[in-house]
């Protein structure tokens, strides 16, 4: 596995881009709507950020409610995330996703809980 992104929750993904492609020379590599969101991924060389605004009530919007802007997840890129899942349930993680589902920019997804995980909330992402 390798580092792919970490998740920003955030109320306006277009200033936030603007801003972090003025400070970090990161260029918007994807956008579109999905699953009430508005999703920004900006290119790091390595990994991306992916800007996450909601655009209709939703996980996003209830953590923005009660967190404010800020992290939301790291996710980490594999081969196979139904492989991967395998094998963080044979060391005892919860899941908030039992199998893959479709996420952002077409890649299957799925996330570990963070009780789990020391607090952080972990995606596996399959390109």
């Amino acid at each position: 596995m390798r580092f792919d992104h970490a998740g920003i929750a955030t109320d306006d993904a277009a200033g936030l881009a603007e801003l972090y492609a003025d400070l970090f020379d990161a260029p918007v590599a994807h956008e579109e709507e999905f699953d009430g969101l508005r999703v920004v991924f900006l290119e790091l060389g390595e990994g991306y950020f992916e800007l996450l605004e909601p655009i209709e009530d939703g996980t996003i919007a209830r953590y923005l409610d009660a967190n404010g802007p800020g992290l939301h997840h790291l996710a980490l890129a594999t081969e196979d995330v139904a492989a991967a899942l395998d094998a963080v349930r044979d060391h005892g993680v919860d899941l908030i996703d039992e199998e893959p589902r479709p996420g952002a920019w077409g890649h299957d997804v799925a996330f570990l809980h963070p009780k789990s995980t020391g607090g952080a909330l972990i995606e596996f992402v399959e390109h």
